[in-house]
């Protein structure tokens, strides 16, 4: 029997998962927790033999739960929306076994499990294929973001939306996307992905 804990801020998603899992005749829930830091208190008392794990979670986040967990041995599934490549680097580098997106069919996410329970690895084939690494050096003469414009772009690298934004900064969502364009411009960046790219070069995503 594989022993899971499930770590998801929405408990409605937990729901979910829980009836998925312990409808399989070889999983079984045996605890549930809604941040980053409960599921690191919690793998410690359960044992679980697998850990799946949201990355967008309030207090610590998946990603700074799953660094705190690398010594552990628990397998640790990531289950997210989010698939840029600078993401799955990140939660392989400390030590996941598994990463699903939730858009995709259950069917994958019962697949990582047991692939991970049994100490294999576990990519999403609905990933995109990773993209090339840009030179670092582009960045270095770039213009100098303002205090309020790297906060946005932080929270937009951990999977916020502009109207989770702008309730957490007290801002309007217009002046949200004034920020987040200004950021970009004077970064030159194009897309979500290279915001992400450069949360991962800043350090940003390990902060818990």
């Amino acid at each position: 029997m594989i022993r899971v804990l499930l770590a998801e801020d929405h408990e409605t998603v937990r729901e979910g998962l829980r009836l998925l899992l312990n409808g399989q005749a070889d999983m079984q829930v045996i605890g549930e927790v809604g941040d980053g830091r409960a599921a690191v208190e919690r793998a410690g008392t359960l044992k679980p033999d697998v850990i799946v794990l949201d990355l967008t979670m309030p207090g610590m986040s998946g990603l700074a739960a799953a660094q705190a967990l690398k010594a552990s041995p628990a397998a640790i599934v990531a289950l997210t929306r989010h698939d840029d490549d600078a993401y799955v680097k990140e939660l392989m580098a400390a030590g996941a076994s598994g990463y699903v997106l939730k858009q995709s069919r259950s069917t994958e996410l019962l697949h990582a499990i047991r692939v991970a329970a049994s100490g294999g690895r576990y990519l999403d084939p609905a990933l995109p294929p990773p993209e090339q690494p840009r030179d670092p050096r582009r960045r270095t003469s770039t213009p100098r973001i303002t205090d309020r414009e790297t906060e946005v772009l932080r929270m937009m690298a951990a999977g916020h939306s502009n109207k989770e934004i702008a309730s957490a900064l007290n801002i309007s969502i217009k002046t949200v996307e004034v920020h987040k364009a200004n950021a970009m411009r004077k970064l030159g960046m194009r897309g979500r992905a290279d915001v992400v790219r450069y949360a991962v070069l800043n350090g940003w995503l390990k902060d818990p």
